[in-house]
């Protein structure tokens, strides 16, 4: 059988991260148990890559056989476990506080990503997509992002918005698990 696989898009600022936080728990274990998800792919820069990456670790210990994919864009390092201990540990040192670094098992990046420039992040999550059967958002309808002002157009639309059209238009299987929550405040 092949091994299903999920992503995790969502804004980057999120209200309520402990009641999110347990959802999350919960939809990560109902993937695992029910769907019979092993590889979780992974973005960044968000408080929702955060929560799900906490989650799946914390699962993982459950179900080993879980399957952490980081996909970076050009700028950003991820750390393989076997080296996150001992990085973590230099990194502390050096800076004179407590560093953690995010665990993973494997990294995706590829050229459409690197060439994506300003769009690299939309590259990247719609890669992400591609990649996977079940798409899990953090997306409320009507959230806009604040303006960059290093450019010199700016979409109406967050990334998040962007990528959650994207995977229905893909006709992926899509969990938005904002739908109970709040708005976010802008």
């Amino acid at each position: 059988m092949e091994r299903r696989t999920c992503c995790f898009i969502g804004h980057r600022k999120i209200r309520n991260q402990e009641e999110v936080q347990k959802k999350v728990e919960a939809i990560v274990r109902t993937l695992i148990v029910e769907k019979g998800v092993e590889e979780f792919h992974f973005g960044s820069r968000s408080q929702f890559d955060d929560l799900c990456h906490a989650a799946v670790t914390k699962l993982k210990a459950e179900y080993p056989n879980v399957v952490r994919i980081n996909y970076r864009c050009k700028s950003e390092y991820v750390v393989k476990e076997e080296e996150r201990e001992e990085m973590e540990k230099s990194w502390s040192q050096l800076l004179h506080r407590e560093i953690s670094l995010q665990g993973f098992e494997g990294e995706r990046i590829s050229d459409r990503v690197c060439n994506g420039g300003y769009a690299s992040y939309v590259e990247r999550n719609q890669e992400m997509i591609d990649d996977s059967d079940i798409c899990v958002f953090y997306y409320q309808e009507g959230y806009t992002p604040e303006p960059n002002p290093y450019r010199r157009y700016s979409s109406k639309k967050s990334g998040t918005e962007l990528a959650y059209e994207y995977a229905v238009r893909k006709k992926k299987t899509v969990v938005n698990i904002a739908e109970n929550f709040a708005p976010l405040e802008q």
